[in-house]
């Protein structure tokens, strides 16, 4: 993640490579400008720019400022005082994810407000970064780093005004980068085993106790989804337990991670086409992982148990088949009619476990069914679950600018899971297999409150937006982790 700092300097002084600025539309037939700043404005009048929301355009400073260049960024609004705190961080994302290569940028928001200033600092930072631990080459063929340095102007309220907003984003940069890193590694060095021990390593210097099952803890406990699952493949399954306990405490939450490190759907194979992206599907175990390590940093006081259930589905000789029957965690048995039904599977059994401890909530994360892509599309994230767990979700969603939308259990598609010869069958007819798939995690749950988070179309990428490149967005982190604060915030009360 960049170096994040504020400074009292003008935008006429501040040192940079770089000085980033918004540009509104103006009203009427006002030409685009930006606010504060007239001399700039008229600089650029000529010009028209569009101040479309994350419109860039890169100019040189000419003596304008100290900065060498300028960037003007569009917030897609005629006043700034009308950007929302997401217009702002899609902005400004786009504007950081655009300076690869750049050491220094300094972000100034003349007549902002400091809630504004801090939404632009974040989405910068979130846009600050470059996945190229992969990529070779020297000289002009180098991969270019992500932007190294980033200061905002802390205006006329000062510094010290905004050092809490400084941290919230570095804490909330380096958990959606945890989730990034992750997700973005390619699958051939990321089995279960490897997951599990980067998990150890990134919680090793923060108040968190880390507990990993492997195959054969896993069998003699009784974790016949996650077993299954991880049956076909030469790379063994893993169940890590997190457990952030703060002292004070005032209410405890269960996360449950989907962390199928590749799926080929297992004998149910998918098509070819697209099975790259399959990478991704441990995208929730990342993300419940990402929010653990950003509630110790912050310092939450909530107990935070987290399960990262870990397995890789393969069609190897040893790989269960359509017709299976295992039997789950708390003794329940289901048919395997789709292998590639898998990741309810493995989420059954945590979801068992997380209860268990007998949280105030239990949320889980999961790039779950394609179903949910075709309802909602590759932006939007559905929420199932109690009436309690939806609220919660949806409520930190609107404040971490995060898009979600609540999705119904009808009662009806509760018959379609009865098994033939098992108690569950682990899939429901075709109409509503979002559906389907979170009415099957809730026979794991009981009365318990809970939140289902299904990500399969926003988790990754095929285009760039805002402060999300290409890839592994870390979409659903900052709302959990929202979550959190709203939960211990409310004890607090």
């Amino acid at each position: 993640m960049p170096i994040l700092e504020l400074t009292a300097d003008s935008l006429v002084d501040v040192a940079a490579d770089v000085l980033v600025l918004p540009l509104v539309a103006g009203a009427g037939e006002s030409p685009a400008s930006v606010p504060g700043s007239p001399a700039i404005s008229e600089a650029v009048a000529g010009l028209d720019p569009s101040a479309a929301r994350g419109d860039l355009h890169r100019l040189p400073s000419s003596g304008l400022a100290a900065a060498t260049t300028l960037l003007l960024v569009g917030v897609g609004e005629e006043d700034l005082s009308a950007a929302s705190a997401e217009d702002l961080r899609l902005a400004f994302g786009a504007a950081a994810r655009s300076l690869t290569g750049v050491s220094r940028a300094a972000l100034a928001l003349p007549e902002a407000d400091d809630s504004q200033r801090a939404a632009a600092l974040e989405g910068a930072a979130l846009g600050a970064y470059a996945f190229t631990a992969h990529k070779t080459g020297t000289g002009a063929s180098a991969p270019k780093s992500a932007l190294g340095e980033i200061v905002l102007l802390a205006g006329e309220a000062g510094t010290s005004a905004l050092e809490p907003a400084l941290e919230r984003a570095r804490v909330l940069s380096t958990s959606v980068d945890i989730v990034r890193d992750l997700v973005n590694t390619p699958p051939n060095l990321l089995p279960p085993a490897e997951f599990a021990r980067r998990a150890e390593e990134l919680v090793a210097e923060l108040p968190i106790t880390v507990t990993v099952l492997d195959e054969e803890a896993l069998a003699a406990g009784g974790y016949g989804g996650i077993v299954g699952v991880g049956q076909g493949s030469a790379r063994p399954p893993r169940l890590v337990r997190l457990e952030y306990a703060p002292e004070g405490a005032t209410g405890s939450v269960s996360l449950v991670g989907k962390g199928i490190t590749f799926d080929t759907g297992g004998i149910s194979l998918k098509p070819a086409p697209g099975m790259d992206d399959m990478t991704s599907d441990m995208a929730g175990a990342a993300t419940v992982l990402g929010a653990t390590v950003g509630a110790a940093r912050l310092g939450i006081p909530l107990k935070v148990t987290t399960f990262l259930a870990l397995a890789e589905n393969m069609p190897g000789g040893g790989a269960q088949r359509p017709g299976d029957v295992v039997t789950m965690r708390n003794g329940t048995t289901v048919e395997v009619l789709n292998t590639d039904a898998e990741g309810r599977m493995v989420m059954a059994d945590a979801l068992v476990d997380a209860v268990a401890d007998e949280p105030d909530l239990v949320m889980d994360v999961a790039t779950l069914t394609g179903a949910a892509v075709v309802a909602l599309g590759k932006r939007t994230g559905g929420v199932m679950g109690t009436e309690t767990g939806r609220s919660a979700v949806m409520d930190a969603s609107g404040r971490s600018g995060e898009p979600f939308w609540p999705l119904p259990f009808p009662q009806e598609l509760r018959a379609d899971l009865t098994g033939r010869v098992a108690d569950l069958r682990n899939i429901g007819e075709r109409p509503g297999g979002a559906l389907s798939a979170g009415i099957f995690l809730k026979e794991f749950v009981g009365e318990t409150q809970w939140a289902h988070l299904d990500i399969a179309g926003p988790a990754f990428a095929s285009g760039p937006l805002g402060y999300m490149g290409k890839g592994a967005t870390g979409m659903s982190m900052r709302t959990v982790l929202q979550v959190l604060e709203d939960r211990a915030a409310a004890a607090q009360a």
